[in-house]
């Protein structure tokens, strides 16, 4: 059963309810008790990121394969590292 978010607009009561597609919505505000509640829309809580099931088993042979998880996959790779920086030479006191 998914979970539908609500909110009253006349006092701003925020809530949850977990409930079936089929049943009917909450009217009265459980804070205050007027029937001012409204259906709030929600981003969901997942995403498909990574190289699991969805990466193997639902992308077509002509998509671009890439890995959200490890940055995209369609930007260049950085060139390696640069050297580290020479020692400076030592200098001998006289002495």
């Amino acid at each position: 059963m998914p979970i539908y978010a609500f909110e009253c607009t006349a006092c701003g009561h925020a809530f949850d309810r977990l409930q079936k597609l089929s049943d009917a919505d909450p009217t009265d505000c459980p804070s205050c008790g007027q029937p001012q509640v409204r259906r709030q829309v929600t981003a969901p809580s997942f995403r498909l990121a990574g190289g699991g099931w969805y990466e193997t088993d639902f992308k077509k042979d002509g998509d671009k394969k890439k890995n959200l998880a490890d940055g995209g996959g369609d930007k260049p790779k950085a060139d390696a590292p640069a050297a580290p920086a020479a020692k400076p030479a030592e200098t001998k006191s006289a002495g």
